[in-house]
């Protein structure tokens, strides 16, 4: 009885959807909703055998008999049974868990499948990619094999598409979504004049050529690939990752098959012999947010940046939502919690530390020159050979001034040289005091450095040999650096306190009564790795004792100290002798010569046989520095200058972060995602729904990246087509970009997307031949009026019946009110830059940093370039919906919010922009109002303002003129907005009029809106 009322109370929703069922696009998306969180991946949570995420769960046999499912019986399934039941208790999913109820037409659903088969389909998207047959609809229409896809599904809701936009809407539609800026009447008039049949395909070519094509599409790549200026978390201190920037948009420019722009993202840095190039792409994978705060647990933070590259890499390129998966088994795709480590294996190599610098970039790194410091440098090498070919060639010259040299007075190495003391004879320290030697030292975690002393220690102790710190010589408390002796053993610190501080130590101590050279040399990295320690000359054996320097040392004028140690009570007992200060780090070479104790009078008194390498080199390079005259002496020195000036010009190339493998780290499930809960061990592996790696590749990130491009993978050319789409059309074919899974939105044209993915990788992945398809076909085309009709069937032109019609995207809107003011930049890469940004901002979110905007050009570079700090980013981007750069975002929003509004009237950007808008008008424009106005719309639109809307420009002109005839104090407050200086040929009311004018033309929503 129970079940023939709710049969009954199922026909009008029956008899609603006539449609034939299919089970992907209807079925999979009501039992992924409304029953997978019991009955789906997660084995963790099934309490039964019945599943409805598989077929082989779905038909089993129910342990209450029966089966859920029963192929053309809905009254024998017990699927509809319960979720038609009115009984609470007994009604699926459950109202005592806070389940909503089925809608009727969600049953209905369900009911009309199973009575047409219930035929099963895997989830599509898990499904290869196999080129569909192009259908025949759009005759007379269709420009491309898009359109007949789009033709068809319009045929079968019995829509038309929209008449053709006219020229000047198309090409700022397409120059906007190619290039990110708006064209310029010059374009577009040439555009509508050019009668040829290519005029069209002539204004694509030009776009995608252009080098403002590689900026636009890099701007949607950084939001996906969470990228910003700064570490994120509490400190959020600046790094250094724009050469990675520039080379995605170099990238896009050059038009990278997009299988290479994956693979040298993924593993460039594994690649055979791979190029300084692909190592700086490897990057992709270092711009996650890293924590330089004190206290963290390393282990902790090293496991969040590796999740978060999992979660980056997975939603990139495959759609997948993999981040659900960390604590547990998926809840709605079939994707194991073991499966997620066995990602995170691939990424887990990667020798960063859990604890970023505080400043600057956290290993491993690369200096990465751009192109024309790369230039400079080869011309420096090619000056620095030529000079060593010269002095090789006169070896016989130098070889007989040596013979004959009889050197008088003794030589000391001083290239560098910054201080130096006790040169005159040792100085004895006895334990009881200690010599203050001046303010030198003041040394940095980022400077190169070289200390040199000669040591006779009177007894194996822990004293000090030089130091400067900021407590008294307290070297672990306070700031600062100490070169001292640890029961013994050179050792040498320099610090922050006692966590943070980079630290090596000897392993062998010096002799006790005997004089020994030491040597400490270090090469401004950060890093022990640059530090090396020599004894007479020759490097010995090293132990790590922290490798952790985070803070900069910023020292008072606390005096360089000479016999303390790391305490004050650490008082040297022995003699120092000559102890020296360089600025740089000495090579191997020059530390050997620093050791060699006897003079150049003594030295060369020897016979050749009976002196050192050491000794001859020392001998060799007195007698060049001091004593040759002629090609010899000059090439000598000139070498010596061209080898520091090298010095000098790398140590200002940018680095950028990379990924590296190091020695290999074994990957373990982690209970409940926590760092220190390890379970299992697991291997790299890839999710058993897909396809495995390719037959002979390596299981590694280049394996991974190889996997994600073969052809058989399902997921990566749908995916990032689907983006593409997106950018052009506001939205993808399938609608959630970010999840291709069971919670994903089923595809509005899945024959569409599936061809366009195949048509992509066989072309071999061409960005640009894909672009230029889509912007030229019919439906990308289309006007984008809105008829009651469309607004009744496809309100959110999902259908495709018209042109795409949406708001600019954030770097857009501002880029574009730069460009009609004439005041953009086109400068390509660099540093990033700081525009205008209220004030006051950091000082009160940001530890009392304060932020100082840049002057002259880099104000008006592209907001692509804006210094993107992550917990404060550009407020008038985030206003118009940026991504904030904490994660990977890859599907774009939009909101109509008052405050966008308010920043377009009242931002010192756009206020400054509307001035100079004015002075365009009033100076290009032409010499009577209408056409003035006329000139800046076009500007701003692309399109000539009709009679009503020219009349209303004109009056609002009128109005502002006489206001500022009689209010002169604000036309010049008006003109004084923005650090561009204002034209004094023209009277400050008229500008000041024609700039409130400007404003309301870029206020439009027709400015901000591509139509």
């Amino acid at each position: 009885m129970l079940r023939s009322l709710c049969a009954l109370g199922l026909l009008a929703a029956l008899a609603a959807s006539a449609q034939e069922v299919r089970f992907n696009r209807d079925v999979r998306p009501i039992l992924s909703d409304k029953c997978f969180a019991c009955h789906g991946p997660d084995a963790g949570n099934r309490s039964t055998p019945l599943r409805f995420d598989s077929r082989e769960g779905a038909f089993v046999d129910l342990l209450s008999g029966g089966k859920a499912i029963v192929p053309g019986d809905p009254a024998q399934s017990k699927l509809i049974e319960r979720v038609s039941s009115e009984d609470p208790v007994r009604r699926m999913p459950p109202s005592y868990k806070g389940h909503a109820k089925l809608s009727e037409r969600e049953i209905a659903t369900l009911t009309r499948w199973i009575e047409q088969g219930a035929e099963w389909e895997g989830h599509w998207a898990f499904q290869r990619v196999e080129r569909p047959t192009v259908p025949p609809n759009g005759e007379g229409w269709a420009r491309d094999p898009i359109d007949r896809f789009v033709a068809r599904r319009l045929d079968r809701e019995d829509m038309r598409p929209t008449k053709e936009a006219d020229r000047a809407t198309w090409a700022r539609r397409a120059t906007l979504d190619l290039t990110g800026l708006p064209p310029t009447p010059a374009e577009v008039d040439a555009f509508v004049a050019d009668e040829s049949a290519d005029a069209y395909e002539k204004v694509v070519d030009r776009l995608l050529a252009s080098p403002r094509y590689g900026e636009r599409m890099a701007f949607r790549w950084l939001e996906a690939a969470r990228y910003a200026d700064t570490n994120g978390y509490q400190n959020d201190q600046e790094r250094d990752m724009w050469r990675w920037r520039d080379w995605v948009i170099e990238a896009y420019n050059k038009n990278l098959p997009f299988d290479e722009f994956t693979v040298w993202q993924i593993a460039g840095d594994l690649l055979p012999n791979a190029t300084l190039e692909q190592r700086i792409a490897s990057g992709f994978n270092r711009n996650h947010r890293g924590n330089g705060e004190a206290g963290i647990v390393p282990e902790e933070y090293h496991v969040e940046y590796v999740v978060d590259r999992v979660e980056a890499t997975s939603m990139v390129w495959m759609g997948l939502t993999m981040g659900c998966a960390r604590c547990h088994d998926h809840k709605y795709d079939p994707l194991t919690q073991k499966e997620f480590y066995q990602l995170f294996a691939y990424f887990n190599q990667v020798p960063d530390r859990g604890r970023y610098f505080k400043y600057g970039n956290t290993p491993p790194f690369v200096q990465a020159p751009t192109a024309e410091q790369a230039e400079k440098l080869a011309a420096l090498d090619a000056r620095i050979e030529k000079t060593e070919a010269t002095l090789q060639g006169l070896e016989g010259d130098v070889a007989r001034g040596l013979q004959a040299w009889q050197p008088v007075q003794p030589w000391s190495f001083d290239e560098s040289l910054l201080f130096a003391t006790f040169g005159e004879g040792p100085r004895k320290f006895e334990g009881k005091d200690f010599a203050d030697l001046g303010e030198e030292g003041g040394y940095s975690f980022y400077d190169r450095l070289s200390i040199g002393v000669r040591v006779r220690p009177d007894e194996i102790q822990t004293a000090g040999l030089v130091a400067k710190s900021s407590a008294k010589g307290d070297l672990f408390g306070g700031k600062g650096w100490g070169f001292y002796l640890d029961e013994g053993r050179p050792r040498f610190r320099m610090g922050n306190g006692l966590d943070d501080s980079t630290d090596v130590r000897a392993v062998k101590p010096l002799p006790v009564g005997a004089w020994s050279h030491l040597t400490f040399t270090y090469d401004g990295s950060r890093l022990t790795r640059g530090m090396k320690i020599y004894v007479d000359g020759r490097p010995v054996e090293l132990e790590v004792v922290e490798d952790h320097s985070n803070n900069e040392i910023t020292l008072p004028k606390t005096p360089l100290r000479a016999g303390v140690g790391p305490e004050m009570t650490d008082l040297f007992r022995g003699e120092l002798e000559d102890l020296r200060l360089y600025d740089r780090d000495l090579s191997a070479d020059e530390a050997a010569v620093l050791a060699v104790e006897e003079g150049t009078p003594a030295l060369a008194a020897l016979a050749a046989a009976e002196r050192s390498e050491a000794a001859g080199r020392k001998l060799r390079w007195a007698y060049l520095s001091d004593e040759a005259s002629g090609p010899a002496g000059e090439a000598w020195r000139e070498l010596r200058r061209l080898r520091l000036a090298r010095q000098e010009m790398t140590d200002g190339f940018p680095t950028v972060m990379v990924m590296s493998d190091a020695a290999g780290r074994q990957t373990h499930l982690l209970k409940r995602g926590a760092y220190d809960a390890p379970g299992e061990a697991v291997e790299p592996g890839v999710p058993a729904v897909l396809p495995p790696l390719p037959a002979g590749g390596p299981n590694n990130r280049l394996g991974l990246a190889e996997w994600l491009v073969s052809r058989d993978n399902p997921l990566t050319a749908r995916v990032t087509v689907n983006r593409f789409w997106q950018m052009l059309f506001g939205q993808g074919i399938v609608e959630t970009v970010e999840d291709f899974g069971s919670q994903g939105s089923w595809p509005t044209h899945p024959e569409l997307l599936d061809w366009l993915a195949a048509e992509f990788m066989e072309s071999g992945w061409d960005t640009k031949a894909l672009l230029k398809r889509i912007v030229l076909s019919a439906t990308y085309r289309q006007g984008s009026q809105l008829t009651p009709d469309k607004l009744e069937k496809d309100p959110q032109n999902k259908l495709l019946s018209r042109g795409p019609r949406v708001r600019l995207p954030a770097e857009a809107v501002r880029d574009q009110a730069l460009a009609v003011a004439g005041l953009l930049s086109e400068r390509v890469g660099g540093p990033s830059v700081k525009p205008y940004q209220p004030a006051g901002l950091w000082t009160e979110l940001s530890n009392w940093e304060e932020y100082e905007h840049d002057k002259g050009g880099d104000l008006y570079r592209r907001s692509l370039y804006t210094f993107w700090k992550r917990t404060i980013a550009p407020p008038s981007m985030v206003a118009f919906d940026a991504a904030p750069r904490e994660t990977c975002v890859v599907r774009e929003t939009r909101t109509n919010t008052p405050l966008q509004a308010l920043g377009l009237m009242n931002d010192v950007t756009y206020v400054e922009a509307a001035r100079k808008l004015g002075e365009r008008m009033l100076t290009e424009g032409g010499s009577d109002a209408e056409a003035r106005l006329d000139y800046g719309f076009r500007l701003a639109t692309a399109r000539e303002p009709g009679q009503a809307e020219l009349a209303v420009l004109k009056r609002g002109l009128q109005r502002y003129q006489q206001r500022y005839a009689v209010h002169p104090a604000d036309a010049e407050k008006l003109l004084s907005q923005g650090d561009s200086p204002r034209s004094e040929a023209i009277e400050p009311a008229e500008q000041a009029a024609y700039a409130a004018v400007a404003s309301l033309i870029l206020n439009l929503d027709e400015a901000i809106t591509k139509e």
